[in-house]
């Protein structure tokens, strides 16, 4: 018996593989690329996601994907995915780091803070749906069903319209502390229930396979699952009040969970439901982070690897990064916002530009933490995960940005494609205590007080430049 887990990411679909046991038995990844057709857009075709989905599980050993028993998915928050009657998609999903509806959120941002608990921004799904309403006006107007991404993927292999409480709630449409969607916040973007997917828990099932081309045998339950920071809490086993963890994927995020919704939209702090039944979590986000670096790697002329290791051979510098490349939102909720490399030198090397680079997520990833702790007091002690904790370098800065240690754990980067499985698994019935354990540790990260005086002048930058920023975006 095995526990299948999909994670649909931005720059990847990951799957992963676990005994009845909870080992993770084998995991395989195939990559996805983001279309930007205009400044401040990011998009992506949904069936690069089932091509991607199946590429990642068909690599899977074939006698164990016989064997499974649940299939549960997790993936990118935030993504309108449009379909008309037939369910067929009418235009290309517009993700989570886009911009365009910036103008849309005044309108709907009153109800968003009394109904779901959140501040309005553009990356939400809502006012994308309100975009479209005023500027692509046939395609909503044909509009019979609005899905998000890993949902999409549900409705491919079981047939079934669902979603889960985690991932609705970054709609803007769902009421985060009665877990329902509600009628209100739909209409303000002229939709109603009938548009929305089932609701369930994400350890509930969802519905059965019914498409065979995974190599799953029909008939095995789907879990509800999760999105992707919920899906990396249940992989974490951040499923008690208090417990908390930074994760560096594309996007960065502090996530801490809590035993009743906690908003607090002022300080663009993002509270959401939990993946399992009366939890709920807040999160800061920052909209760049491992996709900092990937893009930095991009305009230097070198892969990831190389660039991290020439920062962390990198003498520290005066360079400082802001990494506001597709906007930002906690605790800025500026879509205008911009990256920027401060205070080079003839003598700056490709490393150091990159050690900045790391050094500015770090920095805005604490300007979240501080955003956090402003109402719901110190969080002593965080996790790490994602791509970038394989960092030795990272998981430092972000120590020292943060000012506490940092545990260091096995598979940081299998995060929400390890919850996934799991709530698979708390599907068919699993003990949610023996099942969502934290992974075993590999030490910590110290913080190191050297980046302070740093991080004061880093904080200097965005307050002189903003109304610049909103200038150039004119």
């Amino acid at each position: 018996m095995t526990f299948l887990g999909v994670d649909l990411g931005t720059s990847a679909v990951k799957a992963v593989l676990l005994d009845g046991g909870g080992q993770v038995l084998a995991q395989a990844s195939a990559p996805l690329t983001v279309q930007r057709p205009h400044p401040r857009w990011s998009e992506q075709d949904p069936e690069a996601w089932w091509q991607a989905a199946s590429q990642a599980v068909q690599a899977l050993p074939a006698p164990l994907r016989a064997q499974v028993a649940a299939v549960g998915l997790s993936g990118q928050m935030h993504g309108a995915v449009v379909l008309d009657a037939a369910d067929r998609v009418l235009r290309p999903a517009i993700l989570w780091n886009d911009g365009r509806a910036a103008g849309e959120c005044a309108a709907l941002d009153e109800a968003a803070r009394r109904i779901a608990g959140n501040r309005a921004m553009p990356g939400f799904t809502a006012p994308k749906l309100a975009w479209l309403r005023a500027q692509e006006p046939d395609i909503h107007a044909a509009t019979r069903r609005v899905l998000l991404p890993k949902d999409w993927l549900r409705l491919r292999l079981t047939g079934e319209a669902v979603s889960e409480m985690s991932d609705a709630a970054g709609t803007l449409w769902l009421d985060v502390a009665r877990r329902d969607w509600s009628d209100e916040m739909l209409a303000l973007t002229g939709l109603t229930r009938a548009h929305m997917p089932r609701l369930v828990e994400g350890s509930a099932v969802s519905g059965q396979v019914r498409n065979t081309e995974w190599g799953i045998p029909a008939g095995v339950p789907v879990a509800g699952g999760a999105g992707d920071n919920a899906a990396g809490a249940v992989g974490l086993g951040c499923v008690a009040p208090g417990q908390a963890f930074v994760s560096l994927g594309t996007s960065g995020v502090v996530f801490v969970a809590d035993a009743a919704p906690r908003p607090d939209p002022a300080r663009t702090v993002h509270s959401f439901c939990h993946a399992l039944p009366g939890l709920w979590h807040r999160m800061a986000v920052i909209l760049s982070a491992g996709g900092a670096l990937a893009w930095a790697a991009s305009v230097l002329g070198a892969d990831e690897a190389t660039l991290a290791r020439e920062a962390e051979a990198a003498e520290p510098g005066r360079v400082l990064f802001l990494p506001y490349l597709a906007g930002e939102r906690t605790p800025h909720d500026d879509a205008t916002a911009c990256g920027l490399w401060f205070g080079l030198e003839a003598g700056t090397t490709r490393g150091q530009m990159a050690r900045a680079v790391m050094q500015g997520v770090a920095f805005a990833l604490a300007d979240g933490l501080d955003a956090l702790e402003a109402e719901g007091g110190r969080i002593p002690r965080l996790s790490l995960i994602g791509g970038g904790a394989r960092s030795g370098l990272w998981a430092r800065l972000l120590a020292s940005a943060l000012d506490r240690p940092l545990t260091l754990v096995a598979d940081a980067g299998v995060g929400p494609a390890l919850g996934a499985a799991r709530l698979a698994a708390l599907a068919t019935g699993a003990d949610p205590t023996a099942t969502c354990t934290p992974p075993a540790t590999l030490g910590e990260a110290l913080p190191e007080p050297a980046l302070a005086e740093a991080r004061a002048h880093w904080r200097h930058l965005y307050p002189l430049l903003k109304p610049l920023m909103r200038e150039t975006v004119r």
